[in-house]
């Protein structure tokens, strides 16, 4: 079976199940913040609605610079409201989808590298990458979400199963 072909189900579920999370993203709670070193919950959305785009950079190059010269890449337009944060969700969801369906074996196999100011941070294949780099990640940041939800008294989504809001 092809690498696509038994990553893309799994890469699906999570996307569907981050989706839901951003469902009830609440857009008068965007600058809550549960500790001083915490992300801003809009800053934590965005991120989160933003990590799927990786993805599609990835499969399309062997490297990001994310300091090009020493001059940082642009970060994303923060979200500002719920709708903002499922729209883009939904373009970088099926920008993946579509990259991950079209790749070949050998595309996976392929390195690729993060680096900063042209220096390399790490090397991993593409396949590495879009399963450390991207759906874990996915995961971490969205559990994230789901705790200042819990303090915010929003209801936690089931994810993996019921949650004391979803029995």
């Amino acid at each position: 079976m092809a690498i696509s072909e038994l990553l893309k189900p799994e890469l699906e579920q999570e996307l569907a199940k981050t989706r839901k999370t951003l469902e009830r993203l609440p857009e008068d709670k965007l600058t809550f913040k549960p500790h001083d070193k915490s992300f801003e919950l809009g800053a934590l959305a965005t991120h989160l609605a933003t990590i799927p785009l990786w993805g599609k950079m990835t499969m399309e190059s062997t490297e990001l610079d994310l300091a090009p010269g020493g001059k940082p890449l642009e970060q994303p337009k923060r979200i500002t409201s719920a709708a903002d944060a499922l729209a883009r969700f939904d373009q970088y969801a099926a920008d993946i989808t579509a990259a991950v369906s079209a790749a070949s074996d050998e595309a996976f196999q392929a390195d690729w590298a993060l680096k900063m100011n042209g220096n390399v941070m790490f090397t991993m294949s593409r396949y590495s990458v879009i399963r450390s780099m991207i759906l874990n990640h996915l995961v971490h940041h969205r559990a994230q979400v789901g705790v200042y939800y819990r303090l915010l008294d929003i209801p936690v989504p089931s994810i993996y199963g019921p949650t004391a809001d979803e029995q």
